[in-house]
C-alpha cells in the first residue's frame, strides 16, 4: 500500500479522529459489495466472473495492506482470462452470453413453476 500524498484527501480523512474510521468502514463496505457481486457471477461461465472481485480487492488495497497482496495475485488471474477472451472472442461471447441465457432461463423456471413454494411445502416450512 502507497503512502497517500502530503495534503492529499485521503490523508486528510485519515487524520480525523471521526471520519478516519468511517473512511475506512465505507471503503470496505464498497469493496465487499463488489466482491460479492464478483462472487455471485461465479456461476455463470465466462471470463466476466473476475473483474468485480479485482476492482473490489483494489477499493480495498487503497486503504488495507493485506488486501494490497491480494490484489496483485488476482490482477495476475484476471490479466490471463482477458488475454484468453481477446485470443477466443467468439468462443468468450458465446459462453458468456448462454451463461446469461441460462441463468434467465432458470431465474424463469423458478418463478414461472412456484420452486421455492413447492420447496418449502415439501419439506414443511
Amino acid at each position: 500500500m502507497d503512502p497517500s500524498p502530503r495534503g492529499s484527501f485521503r490523508e486528510r480523512m485519515r487524520a480525523q479522529p471521526v471520519l478516519g474510521p468511517a473512511w475506512r468502514v465505507g471503503v470496505f463496505l464498497v469493496g465487499l459489495m463488489f466482491i460479492l457481486g464478483g462472487v455471485a457471477l461465479v456461476v455463470l461461465p465466462g471470463p466476466l466472473t473476475i473483474p468485480p472481485i479485482i476492482v473490489g480487492l483494489w477499493i480495498w488495497s487503497t486503504e488495507f495492506a493485506w488486501a494490497h497482496r491480494f490484489f496483485h495475485a488476482w490482477r495476475a488471474k484476471g490479466e490471463q482470462a482477458w488475454a484468453h477472451a481477446r485470443r477466443h472472442p467468439a468462443s468468450s461471447v458465446l459462453i458468456t452470453v448462454g451463461g446469461l441465457a441460462g441463468a434467465g432461463v432458470v431465474i424463469w423456471a423458478v418463478l414461472h413453476f412456484d420452486l421455492v413454494g413447492r420447496a418449502k411445502d415439501a419439506v414443511g416450512l
